[in-house]
């Protein structure tokens, strides 16, 4: 049995940021955010052309039935094809040598999502009122939590949470996790950068996402809880709500990609 999803997006530069460097998009079958990497050369534009490479695979699925594809090979597909895009740009222009992005990508085929992630963009489904975060950061402090070096509990109050192991990257290879969540009626489906998640813990996220009736209030709020904190980053949210009746089609894209989509190689 299929079902649709009712999505809304949104990003936020954040209360100290001039610049946005996320980049984000829902699409007929795609949902996917991308965070250029603070402290890098032109973290916007490989925000923003992750995001195009993943808009022309949103292009390509239209009218394609999705069940009869293999989505994990698709959304792969679709992450190698950005970074071939990087590397296309910085060899180019050598002043875009360097940049990267994360990116959590999620493919829909009407049951459930083929998940592509690499960073520390995070992915999440509120399910009979539990939160699950269903990516795993690619950090070094997530790695010493990992190897019991720190708990959960001190790898939030860490100095150096936010340095990345993995990354989407000119000039590298790129290593996504790749896997498939089902989705259930009623399920509601969070992609975030971490200018979200850096300020707003994973309590607040869950009452956010559970008190809004739908997915443009549930974003509007979780911004707004990460600007009132003081988010020192970019806030970027796509929220899925996983509902039975046919919702209309549409594409939208949010923050870097809005203004620096065309210079996305093709």
């Amino acid at each position: 049995m299929t079902h649709s999803l009712r999505v809304a997006i949104g990003s936020d530069p954040g209360p100290h940021r001039a610049e946005n460097e996320d980049s984000a998009l829902f699409g007929r079958s795609l949902l996917a955010v991308a965070d250029g990497m603070g402290g890098h050369v032109h973290g916007e534009v490989a925000s923003s052309a992750t995001i195009g490479a993943l808009v022309d695979l949103d292009t390509w699925t239209e009218g394609v039935d999705l069940r009869e594809r293999d989505t994990l090979g698709l959304v792969r597909d679709g992450v190698a094809e950005a970074a071939r895009r990087l590397d296309v740009l910085a060899d180019a222009d050598p002043e875009l040598r360097g940049m990267g992005t994360t990116v959590t990508a999620l493919l829909w085929d009407g049951s459930g999502f083929a998940v592509a992630h690499v960073g520390d963009s995070r992915a999440y489904v509120l399910r009979d009122g539990l939160l699950g975060q269903i990516t795993h950061d690619h950090t070094m402090v997530q790695s010493l939590v990992d190897a019991g070096r720190l708990t959960a509990e001190e790898a939030e109050r860490h100095p150096r949470r936010s340095v990345l192991m993995r990354t989407l990257q000119a000039g590298n290879a790129f290593e996504p996790d790749l896997f498939r969540v089902d989705a259930h009626v009623g399920d509601r489906f969070l992609l975030c950068s971490d200018g979200l998640t850096d300020v707003v813990g994973d309590h607040a996220v869950r009452e956010a996402l559970a008190s809004a009736a739908e997915p443009a209030e549930a974003v509007h709020w979780l911004i707004t809880l990460a600007v009132r904190a003081g988010g020192p980053d970019n806030i970027t949210c796509v929220v899925a709500d996983v509902v039975q009746e046919e919702t209309p089609a549409e594409r939208i894209t949010v923050g870097a990609h809005r203004l620096l989509g065309s210079r996305a190689a093709s």
